[in-house]
């Protein structure tokens, strides 16, 4: 890929020799801050370095991804690949189209960072194109700055082209097995990712207190729900870079449609609203953490058998979380308790034992959604793992993942008593795996139904 590839609009540029020695003379240069290197670039080295050990000999091409079009010639916000962002550290800073190698062709890998620099003044790209002159995104960082700031050497990206065909046979990530490995490699965080997640998830405790403090202003407005959704964004935004993903603030029976994200009903005094959400960092580090809160402060009877059922299958989750076990015992340990108190609450027509039996399973009627899931660059992180590394794979200290078990009686479902239709509860944290158990990494949220409604009284007082 060449500079002159990327999209220009030809027929607004002047072209004559006047008009461009007008536009490029006379120009200070930019005062920008001392490139140091980053806390990251010895962490991500060692990461290069244990992927490059899997695929001895080879060499390996990571490319961070275009942007992506939303419309016409407007695109999302850029978020490059996680994978390059893993093996990199760049996070949000990244120069779209930039492309990671890494040669394990020598006894020790070798790693080159191609990059696309700003257009310089001496090209009519500095004004005319939109993807990287200057006029357009501001002025990047030079290969120099990259370099010291990541710790990889670095060249320019029209270089690329010339040095893959130098090097002959490459892999790439079209290929399932590096994508395999390169997720599987996330599944144990490191000590820079675990202070990152501990912010992210800080960040996003600062979000829900916010969400609390608009609960109010909701009951009043038509799409109350939107009022919830934006008043964590705007925390996101402005304490980190974006959303982990798109944020669900569901109320009333909204609550039991597990990625509702239209956000655009009302918040009734006497329903709960669910609220999804988590604070994605500069480094790209998400948290994803839920909480159930009654609108006018206060559970009902029928909502807080439903919520301390989902805080008991939590509870209960949390108390087998240990390294050596596996992955899906988490799992198992919160849906036993679900099974157990629906067929109490006799909407099963069997047993609570019978029910977790293989070929019945009567208890995912009200909760089909798995315990948890990995955590970190991904809301969905080490997604490309193997099964048996991920639902059959064995905790050890470090990982992050999530303990959200939920339960959700939908309005129109004739198995329940007509008190408890509409109902919809999911309570999630996030988990780190220390040497003996787990740590709560959102535990600062509370979680029990009465520190809840004595939290909201807080924030809203």
């Amino acid at each position: 890929m060449t500079k002159n590839s990327q999209p220009t609009n030809r027929s607004r540029v002047p072209q004559s020799e006047r008009f461009m020695y007008f536009i490029s003379s006379n120009w200070a240069e930019i005062d920008s801050a001392v490139a140091t290197r980053w806390e990251v670039a010895d962490h991500s080295h060692k990461r290069r370095d244990a992927l490059s050990a899997k695929f001895a000999g080879k060499v390996l091409v990571i490319a961070a991804t275009q942007p992506r079009v939303r419309a016409n010639d407007t695109d999302y916000r850029y978020r490059p690949d996680t994978a390059f962002t893993h093996l990199t550290g760049w996070g949000s800073a990244t120069v779209p189209g930039s492309v990671l190698v890494i040669d394990g062709r020598k006894d020790k890998c070798e790693s080159t960072l191609y990059l696309m620099p700003t257009a310089g003044r001496d090209s009519d790209e500095f004004f005319a194109n939109p993807a990287i002159g200057e006029f357009w995104v501001g002025p990047r960082p030079t290969l120099t700055q990259v370099s010291l700031q990541l710790g990889i050497e670095t060249k320019d990206l029209t270089q690329l082209e010339a040095d893959r065909a130098s090097i002959g046979v490459v892999i790439d990530m079209e290929d399932p097995e590096l994508i395999e490995a390169a997720s599987t490699l996330r599944f144990v965080k490191d000590e820079y990712e675990i202070a990152q997640m501990r912010e992210a998830v800080r960040i996003t405790v600062d979000g829900f207190a916010e969400v609390a403090r608009s609960i109010p202003r909701a009951t009043k407005k038509a799409r109350g729900e939107r009022v919830v959704e934006t008043a964590f964004y705007s925390v996101a935004r402005q304490n980190g870079f974006e959303l982990g993903y798109e944020t669900i603030a569901a109320s009333g029976p909204n609550a039991c449609i597990l990625h509702w994200t239209k956000n655009d009903g009302e918040v009734k005094a006497g329903d709960l609203i669910l609220v999804d959400a988590g604070a994605e960092l500069d480094s790209l580090y998400t948290a994803d953490v839920t909480r159930t809160i009654p609108v006018n402060g206060k559970f009902s009877k029928e909502q807080l058998w439903v919520y301390n059922t989902v805080l008991e299958a939590a509870d209960a989750a949390f108390a087998v979380v240990k390294p050596g076990i596996k992955f899906r015992e988490v799992h198992n340990a919160a849906i036993e308790v679900i099974a157990r108190r629906v067929a109490e609450l006799g909407v099963i027509p069997v047993t609570a034992e019978e029910a977790l039996e293989k070929e019945n399973q009567h208890h995912r009627r009200y909760m089909v959604h798995g315990t948890s899931h990995h955590l970190g660059l991904d809301v969905h992180d080490c997604a490309q793992a193997r099964r048996e590394m991920y639902q059959d794979g064995i905790l050890e200290e470090g990982m992050i993942f999530t303990i959200e078990p939920g339960l959700y009686f939908h309005q129109n479902d004739l198995n329940l008593p007509p008190e408890y239709r509409g109902i919809g509860v999911r309570i999630e944290d996030d988990v780190l795996v220390t040497e003996s158990g787990c740590e709560n990494l959102s535990a600062a949220l509370p979680r029990t139904a009465s520190d809840v409604e004595n939290w909201f009284a807080e924030q809203i007082s």
